[in-house]
């Protein structure tokens, strides 16, 4: 079957032949591989700034963000024809990493642990995979047009998670199943209009912030259209100043980070509220060194109770809660769901996608044979 080759040792990316799995142990299942997302971790591996084959192998099989198709579930409890999303990180193997042994490797001590399509492990850009199925969530037949965006959602889902365990110390913080605090709604800014930062927005809408998007590209454009769709405000930072943004919000109490670039992110937090929280989701290229108020950064993080955190990975609850948003989502905004997925492209073309770097988000679409 045909698989899409990252091969760090001569720098290429090519579409290969690779073997077609079978089950060997009764709690895996076999599946059709329906959609893959691309995105900048895809990229940045075939940029070649890193990227792990799996042992004895001299490429890495891309591809992290998937849906599929079951074709054999065994006794697994997943049966032929359901449609699953499978996570990316698989546990280290050390007893004592108290996260993995939880199951939770998101949160891996001993940083052992292998990621599909990343590090270690093949990922899912070919026709068939086979999982444990341990690590697959089941995604609703209503979803087969949109389940590939489950993924990139689990990080605006962890994001939220940790928000509302660090808004429990606030006396009018959010309950836990989300809502308006007391006080009246929760600013949030989102810096970043890709697929990470909208599919950001939609979630923090959803949970009840009232929600801004700070991103580069001057308004009209698509993505402004978009936010606006399904109610968050879009602010160009070609039109506007952080400081304006921040006279123009008020006490902003959540910045939800999706843009990796150091330097209008720590702009940024100098003007979080009091008692906010600042996440960082991106991971910045090495460049040139920035320039920061660290005396202003420190004074306010004492001075206003605030909070900066970063996050990386999902777990299986992250999973489960992108499912329930999206199905929320696709009764609320269907048209704004839709309108993230700008290009399809079959395996063959897979540079297009990967390297021409255009539109929100691109998917490949397999066709097994």
């Amino acid at each position: 079957m045909k698989a899409v080759g990252v091969f760090p040792g001569k720098r290429t990316v090519e579409l290969v032949s690779f073997d077609e799995p079978n089950i060997t142990s009764p709690e895996q299942v076999k599946i059709r591989v329906l959609q893959v997302g691309v995105c900048g971790t895809d990229r940045e591996i075939c940029d070649f700034e890193y990227g792990t084959p799996p042992e004895g192998s001299e490429y890495l099989v891309l591809g992290h963000e998937s849906l599929g198709e079951v074709v054999e579930g065994g006794s697994t409890g997943f049966k032929p024809g359901d449609l699953v999303v499978p996570s990316v990180r698989r546990p280290c193997t050390h007893a004592d990493c108290v996260a993995c042994r939880a199951g939770r490797q998101d949160f891996c001590y001993s940083g052992d642990f292998t990621e599909r399509g990343i590090r270690s492990q093949h990922g899912f850009m070919t026709e068939f995979v086979v999982e444990a199925a341990e690590f697959l969530s089941l995604v609703p037949p209503e979803l087969r047009d949109v389940g590939i965006l489950v993924e990139p959602l689990t990080i605006a889902e962890k994001t939220l998670m940790q928000i509302q365990v660090i808004q429990q110390r606030l006396p009018w913080g959010l309950t836990p199943g989300g809502g308006a605090p007391p006080r009246g709604c929760h600013r949030a800014l989102v810096l970043g209009a890709g697929p990470v930062g909208l599919l950001g927005a939609m979630a923090l809408v959803n949970g009840g912030y009232d929600t801004y998007i700070y991103s580069r590209s001057r308004t009209p454009n698509i993505k402004a259209d978009l936010a606006e769709s399904f109610g968050a405000r879009y602010i160009s930072s070609q039109e506007m100043t952080v400081a304006q943004l921040a006279a123009k919000m008020g006490n902003i109490d959540v910045v939800y980070e999706a843009l990796g670039a150091s330097q209008l992110a720590f702009e940024v937090a100098q003007v979080l509220g009091a008692n906010g929280i600042f996440v960082f989701t991106g991971v910045p290229k090495h460049g040139d060194p920035i320039t920061i108020d660290t005396d202003l950064l420190m004074r306010n993080m004492v001075l206003k109770n605030q909070v900066i955190v970063g996050t990386v990975n999902a777990g299986h609850n992250a999973f489960e809660a992108a499912i329930d948003d999206l199905k929320t989502f696709n009764r609320r905004w269907p048209k704004a769901l839709r309108a993230l997925i700008t290009g399809r492209y079959p395996i063959e073309a897979f540079r297009e996608p990967i390297f021409a770097r255009s539109g929100i988000k691109n998917v490949l679409v397999m066709e097994a044979k």
